[in-house]
């Protein structure tokens, strides 16, 4: 049976940008729509999925879905803008570490904490911070309770700090206390890695 084609009022080409541009750019524009009005967003960074569905369901958009497009690797993500009567304010998580002030804490022998990498299962493979637990945001409300304690102190991190603030509200709804978001990612990490980037004995640029 053939597909409906799906109509957008406008469309965002966000292809080729990393996290955080994809849902950067995506706030800005749904922010010129007509209540009602569906915007289409094109992008290949396959984390934009995780982010635009935890947004969407913060704030009170409709997240209507994602449709991939052949084999480039494209995701079309569809939102309807929210009336203002359904709208929610767009609030940053609080509770705040940096990279510098973490690794001070795993340094501390007597501090307990767990460090939560919410990026995609691709990035954490080529590098994340020793010993990090990988959620990807997409996973985390239906894999927390089952693999998160929530007596200790949990330091989320993903690429900037865009994925860990969301998984941060995430965690703090769900009654995760202790719970901070690393607000420089790994773009502001500067202690030692594990992965394959490691490996092959060198760094990638974050920019």
């Amino acid at each position: 049976m053939t597909q409906p084609s799906i109509r957008a009022n406008t469309i965002l080409d966000c292809q080729g940008l990393a996290c955080p541009m994809p849902i950067v750019r995506t706030k800005k524009a749904v922010e010129s729509l007509i209540p009602g009005e569906v915007i289409e967003v094109q992008a290949t960074d396959r984390g934009s999925l995780a982010d635009i569905q935890s947004w969407a369901k913060k704030t009170g958009h409709h997240y209507l879905g994602t449709v991939e497009e052949g084999g480039g690797g494209m995701l079309k993500h569809f939102i309807r803008k929210a009336a203002s009567s359904e709208e929610k304010q767009d609030l940053s998580y609080p509770h705040t570490t940096t990279a510098d002030q973490l690794q001070k804490l795993q340094a501390d022998a007597t501090t307990k904490l767990v460090v939560l990498d919410v990026r995609e299962p691709a990035e954490y493979a080529f590098e994340h911070i020793p010993g990090a637990v990988s959620i990807p945001l997409g996973e985390l409300e239906h894999r927390m309770n089952q693999e998160l304690d929530r007596n200790t102190a949990i330091h989320v991190v993903c690429r900037s700090g865009n994925r860990s603030d969301m998984a941060c509200q995430l965690l703090s709804e769900a009654g995760f206390s202790k719970v901070h978001n690393v607000i420089s990612g790994m773009s502001g990490w500067t202690g030692a890695v594990e992965g394959i980037r490691a490996k092959e004995g060198g760094r990638a640029n974050h920019e």
